[in-house]
């Protein structure tokens, strides 16, 4: 008998090992902004971006590579928790660390600093399905300190969830 309750114990652990393994950040995988479905205020949009998430030991490893509308590239990155602390980014001009705390299971709020002065918030946003990444950014540049600048919709290309097909269709389920 015990042997039973020690083997339905060790199954139990086993689908509750599964069930938490599977519940992964929703926004982990990697993400190429629709430029032709964003707004950027000021403009000009850039020419592509895509923004990869990464589970690691340390956190969230996040690489963003653009390209800008003048063709120039540029790799900004950094490993954060949703914890609401600051930690240091890579590679980008406009800010040198970010906070990043987790509102719900889809969405994150963040904010931007640049030498400890808050430069930026942002908003970040998994679609119920799964398939489109939103993030909102609100940045105050010292020439103007209202300025919007919006980042949606990203169209998600998830090693997890689905792959590019022929015509930019996805399978039907």
């Amino acid at each position: 008998m015990k042997l039973l309750e020690a083997l339905l114990f060790t199954a139990v652990l086993s689908i509750g090992a599964a069930a938490v393994a599977g519940a992964a950040a929703p926004e982990i995988g990697t993400w190429n902004l629709n430029v032709a479905k964003s707004k950027f205020s000021p403009g000009p949009a850039p020419q592509s971006q895509t923004r990869t998430y990464a589970a690691t030991d340390a956190g969230i490893a996040l690489t963003v590579a653009t390209t800008g509308a003048d063709g120039k590239q540029s790799t900004s990155t950094l490993t954060f928790k949703e914890d609401g602390k600051p930690y240091p980014v890579t590679g980008n001009t406009d800010f040198d660390t970010v906070k990043v705390k987790r509102i719900s299971a889809r969405t994150a709020s963040s904010v931007q600093l640049k030498g400890g002065v808050k430069v930026g918030t942002g908003l970040r946003r998994v679609s119920k399905d799964g398939k489109t990444l939103t993030f909102k950014q609100t940045a105050a540049p010292v020439s103007s300190p209202t300025s919007i600048r919006s980042l949606p919709p990203s169209s998600r290309r998830s090693r997890r969830r689905f792959a590019p097909h022929p015509g930019g269709q996805l399978p039907q389920r």
